[in-house]
């Protein structure tokens, strides 16, 4: 892993803290938190959550789950990585975590004091914007720092034109 991100100052620099998942939301979530990183001077944490029910397995083919799940993950940020070095000059850390996604998404916010913005993806089908999405929404008012929500049908061109 990555250490942290600091401006030239050597002050904490705000980190924009997205989700990576399977989804396709995933995607616009990615988009506007590196651009808002490179326009405010951010850095960019993501995070990615393996849940528990993966591994209800007997012990060995857990652990050989786990394993993949987290080589699958690493492969998945890594594109992601060299897109945000490549285009936007930023540098993201990858955090990977086991547990229930909401719990490890609050726990790792209160574990990182630089996390200054959540940054997550709306699903734009009939089925709601995503569980992620409601249930931090529920919570909003309760949270240490703001959440962001990107609707996953932005195009890149719009995203670009609010970030």
């Amino acid at each position: 892993m990555l250490n942290t991100t600091e401006t030239i100052t050597g002050a904490p620099m705000r980190k924009f803290l997205v989700i990576l998942d399977d989804s396709r939301e995933c995607l616009n979530a990615m988009r506007f938190a590196a651009l808002r990183a490179e326009h405010t001077g951010g850095g960019i944490e993501i995070l990615s959550v393996i849940p528990p029910d993966e591994f209800n397995h007997w012990i060995g083919v857990g652990d050989i789950m786990r394993e993949e799940a987290r080589e699958r993950i690493v492969a998945h940020f890594e594109v992601f990585a060299k897109w945000m070095r490549d285009r936007h000059q930023l540098e993201p850390h990858l955090v990977i975590r086991e547990g229930e996604p909401a719990t490890e998404i609050l726990a790792q916010i209160s574990e990182d004091p630089e996390i200054g913005v959540v940054v997550l993806g709306a699903s734009s089908g009939g089925k709601g914007p995503g569980p992620l999405v409601t249930y931090l929404t529920k919570s909003a008012g309760t949270l240490p720092i703001p959440l962001t929500i990107v609707p996953g049908d932005l195009t890149k061109e719009q995203l670009e034109g609010i970030a």
